[in-house]
Order: structure tokens, then sequence, then C-alpha cells
């Protein structure tokens, strides 16, 4: 009877566990390639100045190497485009798409940016993503990039490549409750040239910043820049910077301010004090996530 009993308890337990449902093995998404171009055949500029809008000119077309077209969308983004700023009539920067040997040794078609001099403060002519619409979301953007020398020697000066700015950033008197990731190339004042990243509430108000001075800033040859955010008010937030595959700064932190959305991004920035300065880009990618 004893083990009878015994038997019944076993049999029992056995069918319980045979009968117990796995758990489904969660697959996490991978990263969503969301933009990629090369500016190849089909792409172009069009240098048409539209009333009203800040003299913007657009590049347009479907690159016919990736079949991604322009202007950029990305985050419910509109209007994307070049953006002429205090520019003395085109005289004080420039912008065209040009043929020349790329990064893999091979002709290509990239963006061109030059700027001659400074006519005002804010004298500039980047590629920004506007009007964002879907701003609390992780990217990443990687492209190649081609910088002069001159301007990288010249003693205590800056030139900023990339940022972006969340709603309500800096409205004057430190009034802004928004956020700005901005990257620079500074040199000191024996013109050395090195990096310089931070995430700021103004441009006098730094939350954080890195300086790095061990990897070396290319000169005169192509260089592959990525940067990364996770967007997060806590600090569970993340920004890298990596040249070459190389980490210039990691960042865990905040991403933004008072859960401000980002409101646009500044792609490909030609800006600061350090002049005549140009620069050529190439194979832009842009995706919702780090990928493989």
């Amino acid at each position: 009877m004893k083990n009878s009993f015994l038997f019944v308890i076993i049999v029992v337990i056995v069918l319980s566990i045979s009968c117990k449902k796995e758990s489904p093995t969660e697959i996490p998404l991978k990263p969503k390639l969301l933009f990629k171009s090369g500016f190849e055949s089909g792409v172009y500029i069009d240098n048409t100045a539209y009333v009203d809008n800040e003299d913007y000119r657009y590049i347009k077309g479907t690159d016919n190497e990736t079949g991604f077209s322009w202007p950029i969308d990305i985050l419910g983004s509109t209007n994307s485009g070049l953006h002429y700023i205090s520019d003395d009539n085109h005289q004080a920067t420039f912008a065209e798409l040009q043929r020349v040997i790329g990064h893999n040794g091979d002709s290509t078609t990239v963006l061109f940016q030059k700027e001659n001099y400074e006519f005002l403060d804010d004298t500039q002519c980047p590629y920004e993503i506007l009007d964002i619409t879907n701003g609390k979301k992780d990217l990443y953007i990687k492209f190649w990039m081609k910088l002069d020398s001159a301007s990288l020697h010249q003693p205590d000066k800056w030139r900023a490549i990339f940022e972006y700015k969340t709603k309500d950033y800096d409205l004057g008197n430190g009034t802004g409750t928004g956020y700005r990731l901005i990257a620079f190339i500074y040199t000191d004042l024996n013109g050395n040239p090195y990096w310089h990243i931070q995430g700021d509430k103004d441009p006098q108000n730094a939350i954080w910043e890195f300086d790095n001075y061990d990897i070396a800033v290319p000169e005169n040859e192509w260089f592959l820049t990525e940067f990364y955010w996770k967007w997060s008010d806590d600090s569970d937030g993340r920004t890298f910077w990596k040249i070459n595959h190389k980490i210039i700064a990691d960042y865990n932190g905040s991403t933004t301010r008072n859960s401000k959305p980002i409101d646009f991004i500044i792609l490909n920035q030609i800006y600061g004090d350090a002049n005549p300065k140009h620069q050529w880009i190439d194979d832009i990618e842009i995706w919702d996530g780090i990928p493989e």
C-alpha cells in the first residue's frame, strides 16, 4: 500500500513537470536601418532659393545604390536640408556634391562643405534634420569624414562637427529647459588639435564634458565617425563617440533634460572660428540602435 502511494505521487510529479509549458524565449529586436546614402547617382542639390525658408538648400533624389531618398526624414522629420546662416550671400560658406577618391580608394560622390571666413558670429552651413516629431528614440549615426589640415593648427580655435538639440534649448537669459549634445575639434595654445564633446543646458553651462588628447585627429585623410545615444532622462542613458572604432568618449547618464524630445539634429556641421576650413562627407548610415 505504501509503495502504491509513493508510485502515485511520483507519477503526478512527472506528469506535472512534463505538462509544464516552457516560457517562450524572447528574441531581442535587431536594430533597424533608417537611412543610408553615399550621395550616388540620383542624388542632387536643389539650389532653388525658395521664398521665406531661411535660405535652405535641399538635397533631393533617390540614391540608386541604397534605395534611400533625400531629404532625410527619420523620426518623423520634415524640411531637412543645408542651412546657409549669416553667410554673406553664399560667399562665406559653400556646399556642393563632388566626385573624389573615397575612403575605399575608389571614385565616389561626396558632400563638400566649406567656410571661407566668419561673416557674423553664427556663420555656418550645416545639414539639419528638422522638425522631428518622434524625438524620444535611441539613435546611431555613422559617416565617413575628411578634414583639411590648415584649420586644425591655428592656436586656441574650435570647429563643431555634430550636434543635436532638444525642445526648449537655450531660450536666452538662462531660461531654457532643454539640452544639447555637441562634438568639437579644439586646438590648444600651441595649435595642437584634440577632440571635445559635451552635453549642456546652454553654451556656457556644460552638464558633462570630455576632452580626448590620446586619439589623433586625422588630417587630409578619411576617417569613420560614429555617434550613439540612448534617449533617457535618467542614469540609464548613454552617449558614445568613436573615431575609426576608437572611443573618444563614452558617457553614462541623462541624454536630455526635463524629458524634452529631440527637436533637430545637425548631422554634418561646419561652424567655428578656425577659418578657412573645409570637409568632405560620405556614406551616411542612421540606425535606431547599435548595428551588429
